[in-house]
C-alpha cells in the first residue's frame, strides 16, 4: 500500500546530483511495505560492505520530481521517486545507495557545519570591510568588497562540497567492490546525469565548474571508470530477482504518482507483465474504475495467490471502494503472510473498523496496537487507533491517540491539549500515562523551538 506522509525534513536540493542535506521542514515521504523491503534487501550487502550495524541504516523514499538521493543525519538515506522513476535497473539505485552511503560513513552531514562556517567568517569579514569603506565616503568600494566577500564564501563551501563529493564517490566504489558488484550501475546512472548536464547546457568553463556544489559528472565517470572496469566483479551478471522486484516498485510508484493517461500510455493493455499490471491496477483505482483494477489484481493474484502484496493492494481497492467487508479476506492473509507488518496490519485495523461493526473492534485494536509498537512513527495508524478506542468509550486512550498522531504532524498546540487530557482519564503512573506526560513536554518543548522562547514565531 502506497501512502503519502508529511514528514519533517528539507534538502539542500541540488539539480542532477547527489548531495549531503540537513533536516528542517516538512517533505512528503511516500510508505510502501514492499518499496521499503526491496531498499533494505538492495542495501544489505552494501551495508555490511561499509561495516555498519545491520539493518541499521534507514531508506526512506521521497515524494520529488527529481533525479536526487541525499542523507541527513545519522544513518538515513532519502531517495527521491524522481530517481527511482528514470532509473532503469535496480543495479543504478545500487550505486546511488553506494554512494549515499560513503556520506554516512565519511561523516559529511556532521561535517557540513565546518564548511559553513569557514564561509560564515569570509562573509562577515567582507561585511565589516564593506561598512568600512561606506563609512570612509567610498559606496562602490563598499558594495565591491561585499560581493567579493560572498563570492568567495560560497566558492570556500562549494569546495568543501566537491571534496565531499569524490570522497563518496571513492568510498561507494569500494562498498560495491567489497559486496562483489559490479560498478556498471553506477556509472550508468552517472551517464544519465551526463546526458542530462548537455541537456541544460552545463559549459564546463573554469568559472562554471568552480562554483558547482558537485564535480562534473563527465569527470566522476572518468575518475571511476578505471577503478569499477579493474574489479573483479565488473563482468559479473546482474541480480536477476532483484531487478524484477526492482520493475514492480517502479511500476506501482508510477501508477501510484502519475496521471492514470500517463501510466495507462506507459504500460497498455497489450503488455500483461506484472508491473504493467501492477501500475494500470492503481490507474484504474485512481478513476474509480473498481471493475477494471480488480481485474488485474485478481490476475495478479492467479499468478502468485500467496504474494502479500498483490493481496494488500486488492484490499486496498477493496476498502477505498466502499466494500471493507469484501477486504478482510485478503488483508488478514496479507497480514498473516507479512507476520503483520505494520503498514499492511494498519490497512487491515482500518478495515476492520470501516465495516462499522462494533464485533470487529476488539480485532482492530489488537492489530493497531500491534501496528504502533513496531512502528510508533505512523499517523495514519494513530488514528485509527484513535477511531476505534472513541468507538469503545475509551475517550482517554483515544485522546493520547491523537496526541501522539499531532506531534508528528507538527500541531503542538493541539497535542499539548490532548495529552493533557488523556493524562486526566488514565491511571497515573500506568504506562499510557507516563506516555501522555512525556509528549506533553515533546510538544512543548517542540513549540517553543519552533516559536522562540518569547511565544513568537521567528522571522524566516
Amino acid at each position: 500500500m502506497l501512502r503519502s506522509l508529511r514528514a519533517p525534513w528539507r534538502h539542500v536540493a541540488v539539480a542532477l546530483a547527489l548531495s549531503t542535506a540537513s533536516p528542517a521542514a516538512a517533505q512528503s515521504m511516500l510508505r510502501d511495505t514492499e518499496t521499503e523491503a526491496f531498499f533494505q534487501d538492495l542495501a544489505a550487502p552494501l551495508v555490511a560492505a561499509a561495516d555498519l550495524p545491520e539493518r541499521n541504516v534507514d531508506i526512506a523514499l521521497l515524494n520529488a520530481p527529481s533525479i536526487n538521493a541525499f542523507v541527513a543525519g545519522g544513518q538515513a538515506v532519502y531517495v527521491h521517486s524522481g530517481l527511482i522513476e528514470k532509473a532503469d535497473t535496480a543495479a543504478e539505485v545500487q550505486g546511488v545507495l553506494a554512494h549515499e552511503l560513503g556520506h554516512v560513513t565519511g561523516g559529511h552531514i556532521v561535517r557540513m557545519g565546518e564548511g559553513a562556517r569557514v564561509a560564515t567568517n569570509i562573509s562577515l569579514l567582507s561585511l565589516l570591510a564593506g561598512v568600512g569603506a561606506m563609512l570612509a565616503g567610498s559606496p562602490d568600494a563598499g558594495m565591491a568588497a561585499l560581493m567579493m566577500g560572498q563570492r568567495a564564501a560560497m566558492g570556500k563551501f562549494l569546495a568543501y562540497s566537491r571534496g565531499e563529493e569524490g570522497s563518496a564517490d571513492a568510498a561507494g566504489a569500494s562498498f560495491l567492490a567489497k559486496a562483489g558488484i559490479s560498478g556498471r550501475g553506477s556509472l550508468a546512472f552517472f551517464e544519465k546525469l551526463a546526458g542530462q548536464e548537455m541537456r541544460y547546457g552545463v559549459s564546463r568553463d573554469a568559472e562554471i565548474e568552480y562554483v558547482r556544489s558537485h564535480p562534473l559528472t563527465s569527470d566522476r565517470i572518468a575518475s571511476l571508470r578505471d577503478v569499477y572496469e579493474h574489479d573483479p566483479a565488473w563482468r559479473r551478471p546482474d541480480d536477476a530477482a532483484m531487478q524484477a522486484r526492482f520493475e514492480r516498485i517502479k511500476a506501482k510508484l508510477i501508477g501510484y504518482l502519475n496521471e492514470p493517461a500517463q501510466t495507462l500510455r506507459r504500460y497498455p493493455t497489450t503488455d500483461n507483465s506484472v508491473p504493467a499490471r501492477y501500475a494500470r491496477a492503481y490507474a484504474y483505482h485512481k478513476q474509480a474504475m473498481v471493475g477494471k483494477a480488480l481485474e488485474e489484481t485478481e490476475a495478479l493474484i492467479a499468478s502468485a495467490p500467496d504474494d502479500p502484496y498483490f493481496l494488500e493492494l486488492e484490499g486496498q481497492i477493496l476498502l477505498e471502494s466502499g466494500r471493507p467487508g469484501e477486504a478482510l479476506g485478503v488483508l488478514r492473509q496479507a497480514t498473516a503472510l507479512t507476520n503483520a507488518q505494520p503498514l499492511i496490519a494498519t490497512l487491515y485495523g482500518h478495515a476492520l473498523i470501516a465495516t462499522e461493526d462494533p464485533a470487529n473492534y476488539a480485532e482492530a485494536e489488537r492489530v493497531l496496537r500491534a501496528a504502533v509498537a513496531r512502528d510508533r512513527y505512523n499517523p495514519f495508524a494513530w488514528r485509527q487507533l484513535g477511531t476505534v478506542y472513541a468507538a469503545r468509550g475509551d475517550m482517554a486512550r483515544a485522546s493520547l491517540a491523537s496526541a501522539e498522531q499531532q506531534v508528528m504532524g507538527g500541531d503542538y498546540l493541539r497535542a499539548v491539549a490532548s495529552a493533557r487530557a488523556a493524562q486526566g482519564g488514565l491511571a497515573p503512573e500506568t504506562p499510557d500515562w507516563l506516555r501522555a506526560q512525556d509528549i506533553e513536554m515533546q510538544a512543548r518543548a517542540l513549540y517553543e523551538r519552533e516559536t522562540g522562547k518569547g511565544g513568537r514565531r521567528r522571522a524566516g
